[in-house]
């Protein structure tokens, strides 16, 4: 079954990522800054698997890899998703879809997409403060105030995360190259046919 794999591989990811931030309380007492947090924030950051569901892929033969030139933008605006029949997802059917590349993910919660990271000040978190971005990942709400972060965004184990590792996180976001990437809202779930395309 497809998503036995999936899930466990995000388990796997989880479990990884937390167990990358045990070193970390050791360097927390002494705070990072500068590089050195720079560095911590990109090793979480892919140790976490990030750019699994941020960033857009390349197809190659060795399989699908992160688009460097737009690592962590989020789903492409302007891709137009295929059509999701109705009556697919629900209790005794598939618990989930998602793209090729990952971006977008339809479940019970409606259709998703990844947001973008990078700084772009109107289309991802270049308006963000540090305060912003770790109350977000504390209580799983868009800037800290905003809509739900939905799944398959697994905001409750980046809510255990040390404020030293968050503040490495965005610091390592900040130093990305904007992309002016507008990812789509969340679609909602209305039982008939799902939507694909806002």
């Amino acid at each position: 079954m497809l998503i036995r794999p999936v899930l466990s591989g995000c388990g796997l990811c989880t479990l990884i990522f937390l167990l990358g931030t045990i070193q970390a309380t050791q360097q927390e007492e002494n705070g990072l800054e500068g590089k050195e947090q720079i560095h911590r924030g990109q090793v979480l950051v892919f140790k976490g698997g990030c750019n699994d569901c941020h960033s857009p892929k390349i197809f190659t033969p060795e399989g699908t890899l992160p688009d460097h030139t737009r690592l962590l933008s989020g789903h492409p605006q302007y891709v137009e998703l295929p059509k999701i029949p109705s009556n697919i997802i629900g209790p005794d059917k598939w618990f989930g879809l998602f793209t090729l590349d990952q971006t977008a993910w339809a479940g019970p919660w409606g259709v998703v997409f990844a947001a973008n990271l990078t700084p772009d000040p109107k289309t991802g978190i270049g308006d963000w403060t540090e305060n912003t971005f770790i109350k977000t990942m504390r209580i799983g709400k868009h800037k800290a105030f905003g809509k739900d972060i939905l799944p398959p965004m697994p905001w409750e184990d980046y809510a255990e995360l040390s404020d030293e590792d968050l503040k490495a996180i965005f610091a390592y976001l900040k130093t990305l190259k904007p992309v002016k990437n507008a990812v789509p809202a969340p679609i909602p779930l209305t039982g008939k046919e799902i939507p694909t395309n806002p």
